[in-house]
C-alpha cells in the first residue's frame, strides 16, 4: 500500500477550543472566514468546555473567579450551585453549535513546523494541515507545574496536583499540606479543612488579599501588568498572580478560623512530612501542589519562537519571531476577558497579513 499523506489546505488553523480558541473562531466566522474551507479548529479534549470540563465537582459555578461570557452570546441563568465543569461545558457546546464553528475533536497537535512556500505545517493525530497562519490557544491545563524540593522522592504519603484534585471528601481524616498561594490553593484549603484531620498552608510569598469587586477595569489593569513580561520574552505569569485573592466571606471565615494561616515555604520533604530550615517538622499524609501551570506550547518548538529569557516574545497577540503565529490566551490574554479581546485582535491582524501576502500557487 502507498502511504501517501493527505494534507488539507486552509488560511487559519486554531489550536484549542477553550475561551481563547472559541473567541478567535467566532471572530473568524464573523469576518467572513468559512469553517472547514478557510479555517479549522482543532481541540484535543473529548468534548466542549476547554479546561473547565476537567475541573473538580466541588468547584461550583458560583465559586468561579472572573468568568466572562464569550463574544456574541451571554451566559445567563446558570445555577451557582452546579459544578462549573457542567455549566461551562454546556455553554461552550451551545456556543459552538450556535455559530457553527465545527470544532474537530479529539485531535492532538504534535508539532507545528515550517512548510513549503511560506506556509506552516500542523501535524496532528487526525492528519496534517498546511496553513498560512496559526492561532495557538492551548492554554495551560495540560502543563501542571510541579516544584522540586529535596527529599521529595522519599515521601511515603501521596502527592498530587490541582489538575487531579478529586474533591474534599477524599481527604477525610488525613493530614494535608497544601502548597500554593493562588485561588486554587485557598479554595482547596477551605473545602478540605472540615474533612481533614489537619491542614497546613505553605506559600513562597505572603498572600495578598484584595477588597472590592473584580470588575472589567480591574481585569484590564491586571492584564497590563502581565504584558510587560511577555513583551520582554520572559515566561508569562498568570493574570491571577497579579490580581490578589478576593476577600470574600468564605476567605474571611477561613482567616478567622485559622485555616488560612499561611506558613513560609518548607526547606525539604521527609518520608513523613515537611521540614523547615529551623528544624520544625509537620507530619503529613498528603501534599497537594496547588502550584499552577505553564503555557502548553511545546508543539511550537520546531518554529524556534522562544527567547533567551525562556518565553515567547509577543506584541499584542503576534509572535515577534514569526508574524504568522498568534498566541491567544497566553500571558496577558490568559484571563477570560483577555482571551475575548485577544481573539478579536488576532483575527484583525491575520486579515491584514493575508490581504498583504499573495496565496502561493
Amino acid at each position: 500500500m502507498n502511504n501517501i499523506e493527505v494534507v488539507e489546505f486552509v488560511d487559519v488553523v486554531v489550536i484549542g477550543a477553550g475561551q481563547a480558541g472559541l473567541s478567535s473562531a467566532y471572530h473568524l466566522r464573523r469576518t467572513g472566514f468559512e469553517p472547514d474551507r478557510d479555517f479549522v479548529v482543532l481541540d484535543h479534549s473529548p468534548g466542549p468546555g476547554g479546561a473547565w470540563q476537567f475541573r473538580w465537582p466541588s468547584l461550583t459555578y458560583g465559586k468561579v473567579h472572573g468568568m466572562y461570557a464569550l463574544p456574541g452570546m451571554e451566559l445567563t441563568g446558570a445555577d451557582p450551585g452546579r459544578p462549573s465543569s457542567e455549566v461551562i461545558a454546556e455553554y461552550f457546546d451551545r456556543y459552538e453549535r450556535a455559530f457553527d464553528l465545527r470544532v474537530r475533536r479529539p485531535v492532538d497537535v504534535r508539532a507545528v513546523r515550517e512548510g513549503q512556500e511560506g506556509r506552516l505545517l500542523v501535524e496532528s493525530s487526525a492528519g496534517t494541515w498546511s496553513t498560512r497562519t496559526l492561532i495557538n490557544a492551548t492554554g495551560t491545563w495540560d502543563r501542571p507545574f510541579w516544584p522540586r524540593y529535596p527529599g521529595q522522592e522519599t515521601f511515603r504519603g501521596e502527592q498530587l496536583h490541582t489538575v487531579r484534585y478529586p474533591g474534599p471528601e477524599r481527604f477525610a481524616g488525613q493530614r494535608v499540606v497544601v502548597v500554593g498561594g493562588g485561588a486554587s490553593g485557598t479554595q482547596h484549603l477551605l473545602e478540605i479543612a472540615p474533612y481533614a484531620a489537619a491542614t497546613t498552608w505553605v506559600t513562597r510569598r505572603p498572600p495578598v488579599f484584595r477588597e472590592g469587586p473584580f470588575d472589567e477595569g480591574a481585569g484590564r489593569a491586571a492584564v497590563a501588568m502581565v504584558e510587560e513580561r511577555v513583551r520582554q520574552g520572559l515566561p508569562p505569569k498568570s493574570v491571577v498572580s497579579v490580581t490578589g485573592l478576593p476577600l470574600n466571606d468564605a476567605v474571611r471565615q477561613g482567616l478567622a478560623d485559622g485555616v488560612l494561616d499561611r506558613q513560609p515555604m518548607f526547606e525539604r520533604i521527609t518520608p513523613t512530612g515537611v521540614q523547615w530550615s529551623d528544624g520544625r517538622h509537620v507530619e503529613a499524609d498528603v501534599i497537594l501542589w496547588a502550584t499552577g501551570f505553564r503555557a502548553a506550547v511545546d508543539h511550537l518548538a520546531p518554529l524556534r519562537l522562544r527567547e533567551p529569557g525562556g518565553g515567547i516574545r509577543v506584541e499584542g497577540t503576534r509572535a515577534v519571531a514569526d508574524p504568522r503565529v498568534h498566541l491567544v490566551g497566553y500571558g496577558p490574554s490568559a484571563s477570560t476577558i483577555g482571551a475575548n479581546r485577544a481573539g478579536r485582535a488576532a483575527v484583525r491582524d491575520i486579515r491584514r497579513l493575508l490581504a498583504e501576502e499573495p496565496v502561493a500557487a
